[in-house]
């Protein structure tokens, strides 16, 4: 249940050196987190070659090659088949660029903000635009460039943009609470007397990879390390106490 929803970047790893290799896949590896998890699918000694990126096609990989290169004919059928090749020296600059590659797999994260809402008093019916909602804001602000709802006895019916916001007859960029209005909805012309309009804002937040696998398997392995000492403390006190 814990891996529900979690992603996989799978990496083929290729270095000049066995133990370097070794040590950039274990190392990558251990930066799996509880969203993202790192997976090496194949490693090895030597230059990156065409079955390599022919199992990264297949897979969905990204071929790292540590301080050795890709030969004419698999460069070429990587560009063919759309698989990335990293090349690095530095394995510093390689865990950076994984970190990115590891948020990149996550989605969006969207905040909305609230913005202000306004009640529908009346509905406009205008040649060759159709319907107008003529409003009061009861609270916050109106701006014509923020999203909105619209609510009918507390449900959304509709969400979208505003198409024109009016005072009178001008067009204005916001409205501030106790003033009328009147709002196009666009793409949308079903509004009643009694609904009303709210407006907000979205964000895009950062997203988390969330806690280190590695770190949570020791720190959770730590805990029974003390709990077993503590139980084993209890019982040699009450024996003694026996």
């Amino acid at each position: 249940m814990k891996q529900a929803g979690m992603k996989d970047l799978n990496l083929i790893i290729k270095g000049d050196v066995q133990g370097s290799v070794e040590v950039i896949a274990d190392t990558l590896e251990r930066m799996s987190t509880e969203k993202v998890r790192v997976r090496v699918l194949h490693s090895g000694v030597g230059a990156i070659t065409e079955s390599d990126v022919l199992l990264a096609s297949a897979s969905n990989a990204v071929v790292i090659g540590f301080n050795v290169r890709p030969d004419r004919k698999s460069a070429e059928i990587a560009e063919r088949e759309n698989v990335e090749i990293r090349l690095h020296s530095i394995i510093y600059e390689l865990q950076d660029e994984i970190t990115k590659a590891m948020y990149g797999l996550l989605e969006p994260v969207f905040k909305e903000n609230y913005a202000g809402r306004a009640e529908v008093l009346n509905v406009f019916k205008i040649t060759k635009v159709g319907q107008i909602a003529g409003c009061r804001v009861t609270d916050g602000l109106i701006k014509r460039d923020q999203q909105v709802r619209l609510l009918r006895d507390g449900a959304e019916v509709w969400k979208g943009k505003i198409a024109s916001l009016k005072r009178f007859k001008d067009d204005v960029s916001e409205v501030r609470q106790g003033v009328e209005c009147g709002i196009d909805l666009a793409g949308h012309k079903d509004i009643r007397v009694g609904d009303v309009i709210e407006s907000f804002t979205t964000e895009t937040l950062a997203a988390e990879l969330g806690q280190n696998s590695a770190a949570a398997r020791k720190a959770e392995k730590a805990e029974k390390e003390r709990e077993a000492a503590t139980a084993a403390a209890a019982h040699a006190e009450n024996s003694v106490n026996a």
